[in-house]
């Protein structure tokens, strides 16, 4: 089983608007945190995940978290 990359030990912070996107959760996306398609060749697959309504969030940039797309605080005992 892969392991992902660690893109960064902080969560990326950020305001974000009622959708739906995809989480990158290989680690290797220049488009952090979100998916740009560089997972292609491993076992690693995006996380869709869909927002009702325009709020702040936490996205796991570590990509080890148990609450996968959001941050559970993982990364500080990275």
């Amino acid at each position: 089983m892969q392991k992902p990359e660690i893109f960064s030990k902080a969560p990326f912070m950020m305001d974000i608007d009622a959708g739906t996107f995809y989480w990158c959760a290989c680690g290797k996306s220049d488009n952090q945190p979100f998916c740009d398609g560089s997972h292609k060749g491993t076992e690693f697959k995006p996380q869709a995940f869909t927002i009702e309504k325009k709020r702040r969030v936490a996205l796991c940039n570590c990509k080890q978290t148990e609450n996968s797309p959001f941050c559970d605080g993982t990364h500080k005992r990275l």
